[in-house]
């Protein structure tokens, strides 16, 4: 029988994020769906759409304190660091006329 995920809540930024963590699937793999809440599907600097899903190693969350919303956080602040996401929301920041 599949395990049911973790589901954890937290916000970010101003985002309601969804985190949904299987710690364990289909017996080879962990599972972390990271999706935007509200405002629905907004963008995230690890993804465009709103929606990632992520394979790893089972037990990498767990080797580094086991805690889903930090290693999430984490992950969101090290890629909003970058050039590409800082130039994103700078530009919504503004009107745009074209």
């Amino acid at each position: 029988m599949e395990q049911q995920p973790q589901i954890y809540r937290f916000l970010w930024q101003g985002i309601e994020i969804e985190a949904r963590y299987w710690p364990v699937k289909w017996k080879v793999s962990a599972h972390l769906e990271i999706e935007s809440i509200t405002p629905e599907r907004a963008p995230m600097p690890i993804s465009e759409t709103g929606y990632r899903s992520h394979f790893h190693r089972p037990g990498t969350i767990e080797a580094n304190g086991g805690d889903v919303v930090a290693h999430v956080k984490a992950w969101l602040d090290e890629e909003a660091a970058k050039p590409a996401w800082r130039d994103y929301v700078d530009a919504n920041k503004q009107m745009r006329l074209f």
